[in-house]
């Protein structure tokens, strides 16, 4: 059993996976979500910092639920958010969809696949003689 003290109250409780925060605060950080996913729904073109000031949550908050995907932007939102591979502009997450492909594709032709076993030729005595001697 792994006890760890929640990092936003400070209790103590079984971590299991994940951020290491209490189900109380996961809860409550749960609800923050939902009234900041409904904020931007309504407030198509708010930045950040007014989001953050609406719904008080912290801006970093709002960034690691967007990196995460958890929250998408509309198309001409105000919040700009920049693959971190080629900086082109994307909606959510970390990187954009030609960079996800690349990186797929470069991971998938790192992984060795397995060859087939290549036959044996078996040998011909004829080949390489030898002297054998005989007890």
């Amino acid at each position: 059993m792994n006890v760890r003290n929640c990092k936003k109250c400070g209790r103590i409780f079984n971590y299991v996976s994940g951020m290491p925060i209490c189900m109380q605060c996961k809860e409550k950080l749960e609800e923050k979500f939902q009234e900041v996913k409904k904020y931007i729904q309504e407030n198509r073109h708010a930045s950040i910092p007014q989001v953050s000031e609406a719904c008080e949550v912290s801006t970093n908050q709002i960034q690691q639920w967007l990196r995460e995907e958890r929250l998408e932007l509309a198309e001409g939102s105000g919040i700009a958010l920049f693959c971190e591979n080629c900086e082109a502009p994307i909606l959510s997450g970390r990187f954009c969809e030609k960079c996800k492909n690349s990186m797929a594709n470069k991971l998938s032709d790192s992984i060795k696949r397995p060859e087939a076993p290549k036959p044996q030729k078996k040998k011909d005595p004829k080949e390489n003689p030898k002297m054998r001697f005989l007890n």
